[in-house]
């Protein structure tokens, strides 16, 4: 018995040819990378009143961080990282034990979600404001307070919203098992309604990574602080160094992508049936 190529008899498509993502990925990158010389050389080529281009090229953000060499940047960003570190896990930890809580009294959950869009819809400006009054300033090295509870902000409304729903998505069938085995809501929040929740809750944890950072980021624009990336980038922009702001701007891009990343692949090994594995 044989069996025939289906492809064969027909046309040859584009179908046909399918590259890894990671390929399609790299390809992108050097596009973006081709791309930003190219308009940095040409379109914002123009030389302002400070002496540099509005957009500088690869090569000058490139020369820019040899010469201010890695400590600069391991000392601003290691304070940054710490203040939204420490955000992440106060903002995300409440956030998860206001869902578990809404679920174990029903009635709260107004006001839950009513404290979530509250914290959502002030600006965050503001509130940076209001907290460099409130809270006292650092010392030097220290993280910020400011900037810790903005990033704890930041992060609260949506890893709300994603536990809520993740908790809700629960099998019914499930929930009746336990309830018809006695179990109380507390038994069905732990046996049914935690396991079902992961994919959601893992994927609005994984959100809330680059939420932090901007956070933190926007906490030291307000904070009295000695040292951290949102300094750093003030200090570059009065000195209209084009090149340092830009080498600070996709440093920590950097940063935030690969903390998202770092928090999707714990979330393939906790739950790898929620990425269809």
């Amino acid at each position: 018995m044989t069996t025939e190529n289906p492809t064969r008899g027909r046309a040859i498509e584009w179908e046909d040819f399918r590259l890894p993502p990671w390929v399609i990925g790299v390809i992108g990158g050097i596009g973006i990378i081709l791309l930003w010389w190219i308009l940095a050389a040409t379109v914002f080529s123009n030389v302002g009143p400070s002496g540099a281009s509005a957009i500088p090229t690869p090569f000058q953000v490139i020369q820019i961080m040899i010469e201010t060499g890695p400590q600069y940047y391991l000392n601003n960003f290691a304070v940054t990282l710490a203040e939204a570190g420490i955000g992440y896990l106060w903002g995300n930890g409440l956030a998860l034990l206001l869902s578990a809580f809404v679920l174990l009294v029903p009635r709260l959950e107004g006001v839950a979600m009513q404290l979530a869009i509250l914290t959502y819809c002030i600006p965050i400006v503001a509130i940076g404001m209001l907290a460099v009054i409130v809270i006292t300033p650092p010392k030097v090295g220290e993280p910020s307070g400011t900037a810790i509870l903005l990033a704890a902000l930041s992060v609260f409304f949506t890893t709300v919203v994603g536990a809520l729903l993740g908790l809700k998505s629960a099998d019914k069938s499930s929930l009746d098992l336990v309830t018809v085995y006695g179990g109380s809501k507390f038994t069905q929040l732990v046996k049914v309604r935690l396991i079902a929740a992961l994919p959601a809750t893992l994927s609005a944890l994984q959100i809330a990574v680059p939420a932090a950072f901007l956070g933190a980021v926007l906490g030291e624009f307000f904070g009295k602080i000695e040292v951290g990336v949102g300094l750093a980038m003030i200090l570059a922009q009065q000195a209209s160094n084009g090149p340092q702001v830009w080498a600070l701007a996709l440093l920590s891009g950097g940063v935030a992508l690969l903390g998202f990343a770092l928090v999707g692949w714990i979330a393939k090994a906790i739950a790898p049936w929620s990425k269809g594995r």
